[in-house]
């Protein structure tokens, strides 16, 4: 992976850690994803609108673009179950990680991407480190709260990756999450307007935390576009794990989920997975 991708991407992992944080805190995550996508479509709207004005529209970019609108749409609903229920420390692990799993087995049959063995390696790192962090101390809490929802997140995860790689190849990257902000808030408009008392409540409660999530929800996607076009789908998809060490540290001291111990060790095996990864061609 280049410098410039790998930088890319562990400004992306810090920035996706601390907007997790705060929709973890909301009384309604879902809600509070929902309000905060609606934040991010309008302040990047005028962006958005340049680009395509001196780029145009490429056809051939209208399928991954209604796909990533609805896989981003499934990603934000099953995100915030997941958190309604289970720890942030748990939930994120399990999302982010079962990526880092099925991109590179997606990304070999339908891309034709070949990872070396350092890459293979370092992949192989994340995905221990992740096990490490969810490890459970007592078999009652091998599946903990939120795992299956999490899981299907992971799931979404994985899908709109592989799309987005082949996706930002046909149109700009700001231009693309543009339409994927707005496309994915129409999606789940209906669902959330018939909640209108809970969107209220949750607005008046965390408007300022809605508000810094609108700017780097998409803002942190934005730079991991980038980062595709100039490394592999598997490199950058493992790469952004790093996140999980920020959310290891701020779930177990922030949140007082506690087990920092196993966190932080759990952490350094991903650490280690992201230097390999750094270091693959």
């Amino acid at each position: 992976m280049s410098p410039v991708a790998l930088g890319l991407v562990i400004g992306a992992a810090v920035i996706h850690a601390g907007w997790n944080a705060l929709a973890k805190r909301a009384a309604d995550p879902l809600a509070f994803l929902w309000c905060a996508g609606v934040v991010g479509t309008v302040l990047y709207l005028p962006g958005v609108i340049s680009v395509l004005v001196v780029g145009g529209f490429r056809l051939a970019a209208l399928p991954f673009v209604i796909a990533t609108i609805v896989l981003h749409a499934a990603y934000f609903f099953t995100l915030g179950r997941a958190y309604r229920s289970g720890d942030l420390s748990i939930v994120y692990p399990i999302a982010r990680g079962l990526g880092v799993v099925l991109v590179p087995i997606v990304a070999f049959v339908a891309l034709d991407e070949r990872l070396s063995p350092t890459g293979v390696l370092g992949i192989s790192l994340v995905v221990a480190g992740i096990v490490t962090l969810h490890w459970p101390r007592k078999a009652a809490r091998l599946i903990a709260p939120g795992t299956g929802w999490a899981i299907a997140t992971g799931i979404t995860i994985a899908a709109y990756s592989l799309v987005d790689k082949a996706g930002v190849a046909r149109l700009s990257p700001l231009a693309y999450i543009g339409l994927m902000e707005l496309g994915a808030s129409i999606v789940l408009a209906p669902a959330m307007l018939a909640r209108r008392e809970g969107l209220r409540h949750e607005w008046r409660a965390n408007r300022g935390a809605i508000l810094a999530a609108g700017i780097l929800s998409p803002g942190a996607y934005l730079l991991v576009l980038f980062a595709f076009q100039l490394s592999k789908a598997a490199y950058i998809v493992a790469g952004r794990e790093v996140s999980i060490v920020f959310s290891a540290v701020i779930g177990s001291l922030w949140m007082k989920e506690g087990r920092l111990g196993q966190r932080l060790v759990g952490a350094a095996v991903v650490a280690a997975g992201v230097a390999c990864v750094a270091l693959a061609r």
